[in-house]
């Protein structure tokens, strides 16, 4: 664990025990400021990454160094907090078992039990937190804790983890894998092994990601049994039962119990929680006391104070900071401080939602090397974004995508488990070595794990399907949800829809061939097409109506461009290949090549597109 670094004007309160009801112990240091007595609001951030550690993403515009823990709790002691950081169960300093996700909503409830009984809390209670941090937050939120008056989820906070988040449309985020991977070496068992340490630092995670299924004891976890334990239980618990239910993994279940404390929700266009964070939204500011807010900026995982993602720059403007608030301590130290202290503090976020608009650039390269994409932050009153027109785009049989019917037709593409369709960016995190976050040129097909191959665009395989507009005679501005209404058909027992929303640029002097801007995914196995409790196969050749959820985005289209909308089955590494057999996950014996259809006409396969009205652009 790392040392805590010398601290003005604070008191400490180190490797504090807080008991928990099964009797394991959490350590957690407490900040104070120095001199101060009487109770104090109590702030509690609990993490699995080292009360003393350091986040990447705690960092400003002005200061690209990320601050420490330690030095973000002692600026909001000396500001009159009780700021207690905690280590989850079985990381670092705490006691029992660290697994992912698991315990964290009682263990939430017992550290704010345990909070508010202390003589220096005053028995108000905020959280806090990135991603992880996030989770926490909304899980212990779903038994509504005592004392717990005010909350900043900071990309993550799950709304349903089975839906965004471990699993996507019934297909599983290999994420998780690269997490485990990570977090696995890190963990205190491995540190205080060098025999499981070196055994782990062996494998290339990249050599398995391709196998299914995995086998007890061979894995690259297989050195750390509670990871690859974690891993295997995620991936086989692919219906939406009970387990996903509990208030660790999905907030949407527990509406009625869930806190009506003030609570933000902030996530970006291109983090894996975008969907939990407008969904939350949506639910809990319409059921609870709140006030509610939205914010939603154009990054990746936590890089607020980052002005580009991937590949893609959105401008000077794009940061939280200077636009939303000076910076984000700025901005929680502020929303703090009017819910939990009733000051004056400024109203950063007065409005009920705040988000940007990507899009509006010069469509040239930067100095860096990035698409000027561009963008602006507004504020909103909702969200969906009210007077937002839901309209049908139509896909058409000869790649056609219009608001315009479609006659009866159809387009075949064939997909090979054995050669997915390689990602390129989009809503990832915890990805690397193997995946990037972000925008990325959709004309180049990376190979996998990042190598790229020149000239071979995704439009050129055949196992990718392109629709697209004409140019586009105007700005069309695209903000919230989106979904396909699919007509399909298959010669296997199961396959999986993956959509691709994508920003076309005409050619320019920066990109002679344009530029093919990916903004959202959604994806669908196909088996789970009526429930995802209840899995079924597919009847070879028989055509079934579905729809494809997608994560949220905001978008304007300028004029010139064109909205396209790409189809495929695989989205590799992101997800787990579908091998086509219709068996349960963990049961696979083999694959099959599945040749997929969509199929056209009047009243058959379309894109909803929330389109907002021009007087808004």
């Amino acid at each position: 664990m790392t040392d805590l670094p010398p601290l003005s004007g604070v008191r400490v309160m180190r490797d504090v025990m807080i008991p928990m009801r099964d009797g394991v112990c959490l350590a957690a240091d407490v900040y104070l400021p120095e001199g101060g007595e009487g109770r104090l609001p109590a702030l509690l951030e609990r993490t699995p990454y080292d009360r003393r550690g350091t986040n990447h993403a705690d960092r400003s515009a002005a200061d690209p160094t990320p601050r420490s823990k330690p030095e973000i709790a002692a600026e909001f002691a000396r500001g009159g907090y009780a700021y207690v950081l905690v280590d989850c169960r079985g990381r670092y300093g705490s006691e029992g078992v660290f697994t992912k996700y698991a315990n964290e909503a009682e263990d939430g409830f017992d550290a704010m039990a345990w909070l508010v009984q202390q003589d220096w809390c005053d028995g108000r209670v905020g959280t806090l937190g990135l991603s992880y941090g996030a989770h926490v937050q909304a899980a212990a939120a779903c038994l509504n804790p005592p004392g717990l008056k005010a909350m900043f989820m900071d990309s993550g906070g799950f709304s349903s983890a089975f839906h965004s988040g471990v699993r996507q449309g019934g297909a599983f985020e290999l994420k998780q894998l690269t997490w485990a991977m990570k977090h696995a070496r890190l963990s205190p068992l491995s540190q205080e092994d060098p025999a499981r340490l070196a055994a782990l630092d062996a494998e290339d995670v990249r050599e398995w990601m391709a196998v299914n299924p995995w086998r007890p004891g061979q894995t690259p976890l297989a050195a750390a049994p509670e990871y690859d334990a974690f891993i295997q239980d995620m991936w086989r618990r692919e219906t939406f039962d009970d387990f996903w239910r509990a208030p660790d993994f999905c907030a949407a279940c527990h509406e009625d119990a869930f806190t009506d404390a003030p609570m933000v929700f902030m996530s970006s266009w291109y983090d894996p929680y975008a969907l939990s964070a407008t969904d939350n939204y949506a639910r809990f500011s319409r059921g609870k006391a709140g006030p509610v807010k939205l914010v939603m900026g154009p990054w990746t995982h936590g890089q607020r104070s980052v002005a580009y993602a991937g590949d893609v720059d959105f401008g000077a403007s794009a940061t939280l900071d200077g636009f939303l608030a000076p910076d984000y301590l700025a901005l929680r130290r502020a929303w703090f401080d009017r819910c939990l202290r009733g000051q004056e503090a400024p109203d950063y976020l007065a409005s009920p939602v705040s988000l940007f608009v990507m899009g509006g650039g010069s469509g040239r390269r930067t100095a860096e090397g990035r698409l000027d994409h561009g963008g602006c932050w507004r504020a909103e009153a909702d969200w969906p974004l009210p007077g937002t027109v839901f309209t049908d785009f139509h896909l058409h049989a000869d790649g056609g995508l219009s608001p315009n019917p479609a006659k009866p037709g159809a387009r075949v593409w064939r997909h090979d488990p054995v050669c997915p369709v390689p990602t390129a960016g989009g809503a990832i995190a915890s990805g690397a070595p193997v995946m990037e976050a972000g925008g990325f040129d959709q004309r180049e097909a990376p190979g996998l794990f990042g190598a790229t191959v020149i000239g071979r665009a995704f439009a050129d395989r055949d196992d990718v399907l392109v629709f697209q507009t004409e140019p586009l005679e105007q700005a069309v501005e695209v903000t919230g949800p989106i979904t396909a209404r699919l007509a399909v058909s298959s010669s296997a027992l199961d396959t999986d829809l993956m959509i691709k929303l994508i920003d076309v640029y005409p050619p320019g002097d920066d990109y002679p061939e344009g530029y093919a801007l990916n903004l959202t995914h959604g994806v669908l196995r196909l088996r789970f097409r009526d429930s995802f409790a209840a899995p079924r196969p597919l009847a070879p050749g028989e055509v079934y109506d579905v729809e494809i959820q997608a994560f949220p985005t905001s978008n304007l289209f300028a004029a010139g461009h064109r909205i396209r909308l790409d189809v495929a089955s695989s989205n590799f590494p992101h997800f787990d290949v579908n091998p086509g057999t219709g068996a349960p996950a963990g049961e696979v014996t083999g694959a099959v090549v599945a040749i997929n259809r969509i199929h056209t006409g009047p009243d058959r396969s379309r894109l909803v597109l929330p389109i907002v009205p021009a007087r808004r652009t």
